[in-house]
């Protein structure tokens, strides 16, 4: 069972955790993190989600993504899941998300950074992932409108690859 903190509406903890796919109470919130790896080429890296997976089977998706355990902080969220996901030990260091998207369950953290990953040294978890590919904007906007990648709204995926140039974000 895995356990999450629970937050308010401002993202206050409020000294709770509950199971991670288990109904919350009002003005209970959990947070989630996501990690857009962008190559010195501009290129974001995605991956396939497993056919066996409950949400999205067999959807592309950002780099990695997953939810944040009890006891965690989104950027230890982050390097774990990017670790378990696609076998790199990836260190954030100091970066923080670049922006927080609120869901209805909670909070979304995306961090973006810059590094090039040789995509046959990636160790993927099979149950999580089937694939990783780097792709441009153009491919994955097309990507989205023909349905073969999770659905995130009009703009967002593009609003991303706007934000890997901006606020001087470092390369890890």
């Amino acid at each position: 069972m895995e356990l999450v903190d629970l937050y308010d509406e401002n993202r206050i903890p409020l000294g709770k955790t509950a199971e991670r796919y288990a109904p919350k109470g009002p003005g209970e919130y959990r947070a989630v993190v996501h990690v857009c790896a962008f190559d010195s080429r501009g290129r974001l890296l995605i991956q396939r989600r497993a056919a066996e997976k409950v949400n999205w089977p067999g959807k592309w998706d950002v780099s990695i993504g997953g939810g944040v355990d009890a006891g965690e902080t989104s950027r230890q969220a982050a390097e774990r899941e990017f670790r378990e996901e696609l076998g790199y030990p990836l260190d954030l260091g100091d970066l923080r998300a670049s922006v927080t998207v609120n869901f209805d369950g909670g909070f979304d953290d995306f961090f973006i950074l810059q590094k090039d990953f040789d995509l046959s040294a990636l160790v993927l978890q099979r149950e999580e992932v089937a694939e990783v590919r780097y792709v441009t904007e153009e491919e994955i906007e097309s990507m989205r409108r023909e349905g073969s990648f999770i659905p995130y709204p009009d703009g967002f995926l593009t609003f991303l690859f706007a934000m890997r140039d901006t606020f001087g974000f470092p390369s890890k």
